[in-house]
């Protein structure tokens, strides 16, 4: 049985390949390729636009650093995570790292 399935009938292939229209360019497809290269550019209308998505990953950026300091100074560095934010902090840091 499915030996029968697998062979193909030659006369089949034969008269499909018959009723097949030659294959040859089409003038209406060419001249509607040239339209299409001659319209102008449609530009897309973004709901998030670009300047606002990078504005938003900077501010992100910026969350996640703060973030950062405040975990690395109050869990590692056994401080309290807003002196993180202070300015004589840094200065302290800066004065250590100045010295050596």
């Amino acid at each position: 049985m499915v030996s029968n399935l697998m062979k193909k009938d030659p006369q089949k292939e034969a008269a499909t390949e018959e009723q097949l229209p030659p294959k040859q360019p089409d003038n209406n497809q060419k001249e509607a390729k040239k339209s299409r290269r001659k319209r102008k550019k449609q530009y897309r209308i973004r709901k998030f636009p670009i300047w606002l998505r990078i504005i938003v990953i900077l501010i992100i950026a910026i969350f996640a650093l703060i973030a950062g300091l405040m975990v690395g100074y109050g869990v590692l560095g056994d401080g309290n995570p807003i002196e993180v934010l202070d300015m004589e902090t840094w200065q302290h840091i800066i004065d250590i790292i100045g010295d050596e």
